[in-house]
């Protein structure tokens, strides 16, 4: 059965190494739903948080041939651990007017999010969290209308040292 699982690459940042990552999943027929780059503390070495939607005997084999490619340090499914954190960010903005924007900044209040810029016609926001989290605050808006948004997709971390 098909799942929903994160697996975090940690990769020496060389060029084309997402290029490569994404190129073997794509040979595979395998679709990424999300995808996050970014530098860790040491600035040669990059972790790549990959969402992907699959069972697990063809995550097991995505996760052996990811281990394979040369630029590849360590490669982990942490969906199936009980100890990670999973978040997503999201900017969006939001038609706003004087009738509305009470509306408006009591759902902001309620999610925690925070108001970026606040103009005559519209109201930009940002909220990070849990992705369902994410998704209940977009349903929530919606009514409002919302203009544009952009997610980031979502990353994870483990929380404790067995697994880095």
């Amino acid at each position: 059965m098909k799942e929903k699982h994160t697996i975090i690459i940690t990769v020496a940042n060389k060029v084309g190494i997402l290029a490569r990552i994404t190129g073997l999943l794509a040979q595979r027929g395998y679709n990424i739903e999300s995808a996050i780059g970014a530098p860790t503390e040491l600035s040669d070495i990059y972790k790549i948080s990959l969402v992907i939607n699959e069972t697990d005997h063809h995550i097991e084999q995505v996760t052996k041939q990811l281990n394979k490619l040369i630029d590849t340090i360590k490669v982990v499914d942490i969906s199936h651990k009980n100890n990670y954190i999973v978040r997503e960010y999201i900017i969006l903005k939001v038609k706003s007017n004087l009738k509305t924007r009470s509306g408006l900044f009591e759902l902001i209040e309620i999610f925690k999010a925070k108001p970026l810029d606040v103009a005559q016609a519209h109201l930009i926001v940002e909220l990070t969290g849990h992705v369902r989290k994410i998704d209940r605050f977009i349903e929530l808006l919606k009514p409002f209308g919302i203009e544009e948004y952009v997610r980031s997709g979502e990353f994870a971390m483990t929380e404790y040292n067995g697994i880095k």
